[in-house]
């Protein structure tokens, strides 16, 4: 077995998942604490030196370059609510980054594309990602590195098992 910190060996002597667990020994606490300081980073380089926020560059870099990409599919692929996604959309649209065509036939259906300056903004949204990434990179032994990717992909699937539970036992009590 690995050796490990003794913080981390604290964190593990839990002896009942029952037992009062104070916050910092929850495993749901780690992930958002590390993501606020993830988000505050990227927000702060951003703001003061691109005149955008995170979720503005999430959005520029889930846009594909060359095709668009059908605005409801935006959302989803960064975890953001349509309501936070329209006003996004309208802020870089006023802005000259993105522009959106609606479909001939289904007037529904709206396609966001990037303009030129949308690119070179989705560019320096990459490099931004691409620098944070190589610095945890060197900084974060590749095999921590594999574990943390086993471990954070193992939570979303048990997360998403969770949640398609509880939309079946809603569904079912909406319908009894």
């Amino acid at each position: 077995m690995a050796e490990h910190s003794p913080k981390t060996r604290e964190v593990l002597q839990m002896t009942s998942i029952k037992q009062a667990m104070r916050k910092e020994k929850t495993v749901d606490f780690h992930i958002k604490w590390a993501w606020h300081a993830i988000s505050r980073m990227y927000n702060t380089y951003a703001s003061r030196r691109y005149g955008m926020t995170m979720a503005i560059g999430y959005v520029l870099l889930n846009i594909d370059m060359e095709n668009g990409t059908p605005a409801t599919r935006i959302g989803p692929s960064i975890g953001m609510e349509p309501r936070s996604l329209t006003r996004t959309l309208k802020a870089l649209e006023e802005r000259g980054w993105i522009r959106r065509e609606t479909d001939d036939v289904d007037k529904r259906f709206v396609k966001v594309f990037l303009t030129d300056e949308g690119k070179r903004r989705r560019e320096l949204a990459r490099e931004g990602v691409i620098s944070f990434n190589t610095m945890l990179r060197d900084q974060i032994p590749l095999d921590k590195l594999v574990i943390f990717f086993d471990v954070i992909k193992e939570i979303n699937r048990l997360v998403e098992e969770e949640n398609t539970k509880i939309k079946a036992e809603n569904f079912l009590s909406d319908h009894i």
